[in-house]
Parts: structure tokens; C-alpha cells; sequence
């Protein structure tokens, strides 16, 4: 990969961590269906080019998970919420997650800790559960540490979804 195309590819990777999308989202999203591309479609099997990168990571944005004080047990309206992100995830090979735990300012650094990695687990073990490579999913806990809101305790409490192409990995090698 030439520099100009690596530098399109580090720009767009970028920009697409800024955006973020309403909670109120509507699964029926139209880019939430659309198939990935294919080799044939980006006309280069080895790399997506900076516009695939760019359409394969707007479909892949995700709600937070909200949990009750104290649990790590998926409530019952996260499932259409993890369902969809499974569903784009499958349909998207080269697409890896990471699911950050999150809790409010309630108990102590190490408990919450714990209780954010468990957060986590739990949503990763639903998205294996659903059909999602495992390698694909990574998990991570900043316990009280990132507040959404530091006025409203229960938007603290949450998993948080972050998007990359497996490629990224690569790009800061080259």
C-alpha cells in the first residue's frame, strides 16, 4: 500500500471514531442490512479501500447496554439491541468489537472493576451465543472511571461498543 492510500486509510479511521450514533436508532436501519462487499465490489481482495472502511464501520454502530444497579445479567431489551450488532458483525468479516464495562460511582475501584469485566463478559458471551467468532470480541472494564454522566447513576451503568477492521491492526506496521 502506498503512502497516499495509507493516509486516506488513517484519516478515514479517524474521523469514523468521532461520529456517534442516537441511542434511539431504529434496528431497521437500511445500512444495518445492506450486505457486506465483496472482493469483486472493491475491485482489491487484499485491502478495502478508504470508502469500504468508511460504509463496513457506519453500519457497525451500537446503543450502549444498560444495566440494574449491582448486575451483570443482560436485561431482556438488550437483546434486539445485541441481536442486530451480531447480525452486522457476521455479515462483516473483517469487523472486531470491544466491549467496555462500565459502573456507576458505587462501591470501590476493585469491585467495580470486577463488576464492569463481568458487564462485558456478559455481552460478549451473548454475542458468541448468537454466532460471533469469539477472537473477534474483546472485552475491557473502566469500572467507574468513564461516567457518561456524572448527574444520572444509571447511565453509568453500561457496556459500550467500539468498532475496528481488522486491518487497522496492520496499519500502524506499515
Amino acid at each position: 500500500m502506498n503512502r497516499t492510500h495509507l493516509f486516506l486509510l488513517m484519516s478515514v479511521i479517524g474521523l469514523s471514531g468521532c461520529a456517534r450514533r442516537a441511542a434511539n436508532t431504529s434496528t431497521t436501519d437500511a445500512a444495518t442490512h445492506a450486505p457486506a462487499p465483496t472482493a469483486s465490489d472493491r475491485g482489491n481482495a487484499a485491502r478495502p479501500t478508504p470508502d469500504d472502511t468508511e460504509q463496513a464501520l457506519a453500519a457497525l454502530n451500537a446503543a450502549p447496554i444498560y444495566f440494574p444497579l449491582d448486575s451483570s445479567l443482560l436485561p431482556p431489551e438488550a437483546t434486539d439491541e445485541l441481536s442486530r450488532i451480531a447480525q452486522a458483525l457476521r455479515q462483516r468479516g473483517l469487523a472486531k468489537v470491544t466491549v467496555a464495562g462500565h459502573t456507576c460511582e458505587l462501591g470501590t475501584t476493585e469491585y467495580n472493576i470486577a463488576l464492569g469485566q463481568r458487564r462485558a463478559a456478559s455481552v460478549r458471551a451473548y454475542l458468541v451465543n448468537l454466532g460471533v467468532e469469539p477472537g473477534r470480541i474483546s472485552v475491557i472494564s473502566y469500572g467507574e472511571e468513564r461516567p457518561a454522566d456524572a448527574n444520572t447513576p444509571e447511565k453509568n451503568r453500561r457496556a459500550e461498543f467500539s468498532f475496528r477492521l481488522a486491518e487497522q491492526a496492520h496499519a500502524g506496521e506499515l
